[in-house]
């Protein structure tokens, strides 16, 4: 079976973003990184080359497509987010289509692996946007390696220096983001270190996060509510905000119609639990026989994590 690329899809509750209304730029898992907690499992392509994927008018019209049903659903939209199955800024065309759905309502957000901004044009593209997070996972080159596993033509010095640069040039709300795994980057000193870097950029709010979804490797383990805390004292203590992103995000997903089609957009980039299913279904007025029928057809595959049922897409079809 072929999987068929969702370009937009959602809103679905977002806990930065309120409702964002997402935008998949890229084909299925390109990234310049394959991190051991991505939700969508480990990365087919890594690559950090910048291409064209898709016609730039093709994404403005979903978009707009997916507004207009978004709309007449009853859902609101806050954001218009390039989050897609990959890292947003390996698109060439990323700015061409910032630029074209600035007016479309919504602000414009990008979450980005940072992992391009040594690149000017990267830059360029990004700064154009109204919100943006940077992934911070580490500033220890060794651990970088460990958790984002990244293309071995990047070098995290060149990283950290081009989100110097991109920061220095960026006039919207800037976010970082700090993922902790257990037994990887959740030590004190780790910490510090970490910290002390994002002070430097002087971010408006940073995030730190934990897996709350099955990761890329089953060997994957959160850190302990002690641990986070911890981490969450040291941040706070040399950065004005700092805020965890430890709880479920709730299940009001929009459902536009087509319950199976806004279920496969979802689950192209996000899995979703069993209540959030158990919601959507409830809204279109269908029984568990649809998600039974979906995974035979290998368009969802179920999995547990953390003792909580997630449905997915299968990464491999």
């Amino acid at each position: 079976m072929q999987y068929m690329v969702s370009i937009a899809f959602g809103p679905v509750p977002s806990r930065r973003l309120g409702m964002s209304l997402g935008i998949n730029n890229i084909p299925p898992k390109f990234c310049s990184y394959s991190c051991v907690y991505c939700q969508i499992g480990n990365t087919d392509t890594i690559t950090t080359e910048r291409s064209r994927f898709y016609d730039t008018s093709s994404i403005v019209m979903e978009v707009e497509r997916r507004i207009e049903k978004a709309i007449s659903s009853g859902s609101r939209i806050d954001y218009l987010t390039f989050v897609p199955d990959g890292e947003p800024t390996l698109d060439h065309l990323l700015g061409d289509e910032i630029r074209l759905l600035k007016d479309k309502g919504p602000k414009i957000a990008v979450i980005t692996n940072s992992s391009l901004l040594w690149d000017t044009e990267v830059r360029k593209d990004l700064v154009q946007a109204d919100w943006i997070s940077i992934k911070v996972d580490t500033v220890d080159s060794n651990i970088w390696r460990r958790i984002n596993r990244p293309s071995p033509h990047l070098k995290l010095e060149g990283i950290i220096n081009g989100i110097k640069d991109f920061v220095a040039e960026f006039n919207g709300y800037l976010a970082t983001e700090t993922m902790l795994v257990s037994g990887m980057n959740d030590g004190d000193k780790t910490l510090e270190e970490t910290s002390d870097f994002l002070k430097s950029l002087e971010p408006d709010t940073a995030y730190i996060s934990i897996p709350t979804r099955p990761p890329a490797v089953g060997w994957l383990k959160p850190p302990t509510e002690e641990i986070v805390n911890q981490a969450y004292q040291i941040f706070s203590k040399k950065l004005q905000r700092v805020e965890l992103l430890t709880g479920y995000e709730g299940n009001l997903f929009a459902y536009t119609g087509n319950v199976t089609d806004d279920i496969l957009r979802v689950v192209s980039v996000h899995p979703m639990r069993e209540e959030a299913i158990n919601e959507m279904l409830s809204k279109a007025n269908c029984g568990w026989e649809t998600i039974e029928e979906m995974i035979a057809r290998k368009q969802l595959k179920e999995v547990e994590y953390q003792g909580v049922r997630f449905f997915m897409r299968p990464h491999s079809l």
